[in-house]
């Protein structure tokens, strides 16, 4: 039989109980609060420093990258950017040949490509019939693609590769009629000057790069592709292809 002070105890008990909930209740607000900008200032020191996220929208890198592959990218390997500032951390290594390099477009800065150094400052580069030529040396390049190899149009987007020319390409290249007559797989010997690169896509046939624009001075690097979190088929004829048309093999491989 239970008494009066008994009926108390359980009044008090349930009163205290539902005290300490109203309180912890309370205090899950403040605590998010407290976390929150420790979580955000975090989010914006690994993107700054560390590694930040990009899409692949052309195929210009196809087979190593493809139109739809969302790729996390090392930003410290080369350094980064110091924000606000023209300065960058130091680097782990300067980029080496055959690096990717994720970069500035030097036409418009607010875009960035993706390609692969293939000249550094110093190299002379020339192009024989879609085949690299570095150093005087023909490479053989296992990850190049040809999708239009019979298609070589002459253009003038590839004047500017004049004044860049050898001595030996200069002293050919005078009298009353230009000899020099770059095109997509036929150009050089250029010289890469001194703080800057000269990329290629590996899709030779259908790459917007150094070809055509220019090098990319050294200040524009912003890292190298490290993996691939994520990627489908753009083109796929489906309602929603980033879920239908996922590319599973694809899903966490690295980039090399």
């Amino acid at each position: 039989m239970r008494t009066d002070n008994d009926v108390r105890a359980n009044a008090l008990r349930a009163a205290n109980g539902r005290s300490r909930r109203r309180r912890v209740a309370l205090r899950r607000p403040w605590a998010w609060a407290k976390v929150l900008p420790l979580a955000v200032l975090l989010c914006v020191a690994l993107r700054t420093f560390v590694v930040e996220a990009y899409k692949i929208p052309t195929a210009s890198m196809e087979r190593t990258l493809l139109a739809g592959d969302f790729v996390l990218v090392n930003k410290w390997r080369y350094g980064a950017k110091v924000p606000f500032s023209p300065r960058r951390w130091p680097a782990a290594r300067a980029p080496q040949l055959g690096d990717l390099l994720v970069f500035q477009w030097p036409v418009d800065p607010a875009s960035h490509f993706v390609k692969r150094l293939v000249g550094r400052p110093g190299d002379t580069l020339s192009m024989q019939g879609g085949a690299l030529v570095r150093n005087r040396v023909p490479l053989r390049e296992s990850y190049v693609s040809h999708t239009a190899p019979n298609v070589d149009p002459l253009t003038d987007e590839f004047r500017w590769q004049r004044g860049y020319l050898t001595n030996t390409a200069v002293a050919a290249d005078v009298g009353m009629a230009p000899i020099y007559r770059p095109s997509r797989d036929n150009w050089g010997p250029i010289v890469v000057p001194p703080n800057h690169l000269f990329v290629l896509g590996d899709n030779r046939d259908n790459s917007l790069d150094s070809r055509y624009w220019g090098f990319v001075p050294d200040s524009l690097l912003r890292g190298t592709p490290w993996i691939v979190y994520f990627s489908f088929t753009p083109d796929t004829t489906a309602r929603v292809p980033w879920l239908t048309g996922i590319r599973w093999g694809r899903l966490g491989s690295l980039v090399r």
